[in-house]
């Protein structure tokens, strides 16, 4: 997963930060690819455990409804920081299991989602 995410990475724009955690939010493993923004590094980190701190919520399924006067406001500031924008995406088992999450940082919102998915289609 973390290779086929590293190898779309040029082909669809910037390098960038690459993190797969575990179920449990615990990070299993990490790229930083060369030249990519080091403010980054923590954004990744951090949409990937938003994704499993919430079961399997995208991270960008959070953005609308933690804007000022949603019902959510303000939880990004929860659990030591979330990121509720795109680019953490649910790693999953053919039963729809959660196995963990994927979280890219250092393109535009578009770019990390495309190269989490094509992490996660690294795995079909």
């Amino acid at each position: 997963m973390l290779n086929a995410a590293v190898e779309a990475a040029p082909k669809i724009g910037p390098p960038q930060n690459i993190a797969i955690v575990d179920p449990s939010g615990t990070l299993l493993a990490f790229i930083h690819m060369d030249n990519s923004y080091l403010g980054s590094v923590e954004i990744a980190i951090k949409k990937a455990r938003t994704c499993v701190l919430f079961n399997g919520i995208e991270s960008a399924d959070l953005l609308v409804a933690s804007q000022p006067g949603g019902p959510l406001w303000g939880i990004q500031e929860t659990n030591g920081g979330l990121v509720v924008f795109g680019g953490g995406l649910p790693i999953r088992d053919g039963q729809g299991r959660m196995l963990g999450a994927i979280g890219v940082s250092g393109g535009s919102v578009d770019e990390d989602i495309k190269v989490a998915q094509a992490g996660l289609d690294g795995l079909k």
